[in-house]
């Protein structure tokens, strides 16, 4: 996300005074015909040397006219020493066949903050340090010549911290691949051991009983608490799928993605009763474990939103492949999502969805469909992922 950048309005008022001090000769001059003091000249340079932000002037040669304090300091010299220097000693331009202060400042070096005249360009310290500013810069015409005057903002500061919030953006979304990718590996080991450990034995104790059941001799109470007894196994044997394929869906170990979203489909109809189209080709979903496995919850988590706060009465997915990118398009007829659920902090099924896109380098929309309505749109790369 791009800082918004603000400017004091002082920057636009000090560019007229620093225009206003290079014409301030002329009217000097007409002062003093007139028997008066150099007033607007003077006051002018005034103005421009009290400033807190760096102003310089350069003629047509891109040779420094006038430098202020402040600009003396953001560059590590001194006044005397920038007037008179070449401009190219402290501002790196923007093309390299600059034939004019205007070519230090160009579409090139990228645009910066609000106006169409505030641009991005690298400054350098009399001890050769580049550095970042924002400039602005006008002209004015004084005896048949340009004058071009910029106002310059160091923000090499500001530049550091978003670079150290990039990092820590960067760092915070590796931290929570890792926890996802430990989190897949910890459902998976619980789910096996529930499937081969508990199952087995409560399959085991169902044969049993089964065996127990057709044993001659069996009292009539005997036979109606065998069968509750059976009645519960089942019920357990049951929920203990459920919550094993809740954990990780066997059909994606055995089958691969094109049967386990298949399998996510059947039981979101079955548990919800509302109808889901799934429109996939199995070979274009022959990815490796750690892809499958995203989309896989990606989907989950979109069906679940769905259920939960969407009001549907049908649901479509899509998933199809162009070149190296999966495109998932996932749509339903609710009552359509709001910008500002997409924002809220309890929204964590969105926030999960958009970190495990994020994770594959991919891209997610989610918008109001119309009709009303909720489309998602996903655009994942997977290549190296397919087998």
């Amino acid at each position: 996300m791009k800082e918004k950048r603000s400017f004091r309005r002082c920057g636009c008022t000090t560019v007229v005074f620093a225009l206003g001090m290079l014409t301030g000769r002329s009217l000097g001059k007409r002062s003093a015909a007139r028997g008066g003091a150099d007033a607007p000249g003077s006051h002018s340079r005034r103005i421009v040397h009290h400033a807190s932000e760096a102003i310089i002037s350069a003629d047509e040669n891109n040779v420094i006219l006038m430098a202020n304090p402040a600009a003396a300091n953001m560059f590590g010299t001194t006044v005397r020493d920038m007037e008179g220097s070449p401009l190219a000693r402290f501002i790196q331009a923007a093309d390299r066949d600059a034939s004019t202060p205007t070519g230090y400042f160009h579409l090139s070096s990228g645009r910066a903050g609000r106006r169409a005249t505030d641009y991005a360009v690298t400054g350098i310290r009399a001890g050769g340090e580049l550095f970042q500013i924002e400039g602005s810069i006008a002209s004015v015409e004084q005896d048949g010549k340009n004058i071009y005057t910029a106002i310059l903002r160091d923000v090499s500061h500001r530049h550091l911290v978003q670079q150290k919030l990039e990092r820590s953006r960067d760092q915070l979304r590796q931290l929570s691949a890792a926890l996802q990718t430990i989190r897949e590996e910890e459902r998976a080991h619980i789910a096996r051991e529930l499937h081969d450990d508990l199952g087995q034995i409560l399959a085991s104790l169902r044969m049993d009983l089964a065996l127990l059941q057709q044993a001659a001799g069996n009292p009539p109470d005997n036979m109606r608490l065998m069968q509750g007894m059976e009645e519960n196994l089942l019920t357990a044997i049951i929920s203990l799928r459920r919550i094993a394929t809740n954990l990780r869906p066997r059909a994606l170990d055995e089958g691969g993605l094109f049967f386990a979203l298949h399998g996510l489909r059947n039981d979101f109809v079955e548990r919800h009763g509302i109808p889901c189209a799934l429109y996939a080709d199995e070979a274009e979903l022959r990815l490796d474990d750690a892809a499958s496995t995203a989309i896989f919850r990606i989907v989950q988590e979109a069906l679940t939103n769905i259920a939960r706060h969407a009001n549907a009465t049908r649901v479509t997915m899509n998933l199809y492949r162009i070149n190296d990118e999966l495109l998932i398009t996932i749509r339903d007829d609710g009552r359509g999502i709001q910008a500002e659920d997409m924002e809220k902090a309890q929204s964590l099924g969105l926030i999960g969805m958009r970190e495990r896109v994020w994770a594959m380098n991919g891209d997610i929309t989610v918008s109001s469909d119309d009709p009303p309505g909720t489309r998602i749109d996903i655009v994942l790369p997977v290549k190296g992922h397919t087998v």
